[in-house]
């Protein structure tokens, strides 16, 4: 191989070095602690339990993995929600999978938006799981660092 050959291949193999950092996508982590919210006397009786899930995000994918129990009734779905601002309730922005039990599992995979990822990193998405007695909210928990 000559001088020039051996040239151009190190160089092209200098840019397939440099290039492959940048094709690999970082991947952020974040936590969730589920819990109840505070609430009226009336709804102590219909309101319980606790979790925890772990989040990440990779590009604009969000993947939710987590685990509840202690629900007073079967959980009915599962959420994320993008409020305005840190315990701000919001809007739903994507359905998680939820087991139909008083404890079980959450999870699932949603594209978001780039406002919603900037929502994301200020704080302000957040899982909530509804039961069949509190159909508004059973557990919450903000996705954070």
């Amino acid at each position: 191989m000559g001088t020039r050959t051996r040239c151009r291949v190190m160089l092209a193999l200098a840019v397939v070095v440099g290039l492959v950092p940048h094709a690999a996508q970082a991947q952020d982590k974040y936590k969730v602690r589920l819990t109840t919210v505070p609430m009226d006397g009336g709804m102590r009786a219909n309101v319980a339990g606790s979790g925890s899930a772990t989040a990440s995000l990779t590009g604009a994918k969000l993947t939710i993995n987590g685990t509840f129990d202690g629900l007073r009734s079967p959980a009915t779905e599962a959420q994320v929600l993008l409020g305005r601002a840190r315990g701000v309730r919001g809007a739903a922005i994507g359905q998680l999978t939820v087991t139909k039990a008083t404890q079980g599992m959450v999870g699932g995979t949603i594209d978001l938006t780039p406002q919603q990822v900037d929502g994301l990193r200020h704080g302000q998405l957040y899982v909530q799981i509804a039961s069949e007695k509190a159909p508004e909210g059973n557990l919450w928990g903000w996705i954070l660092k």
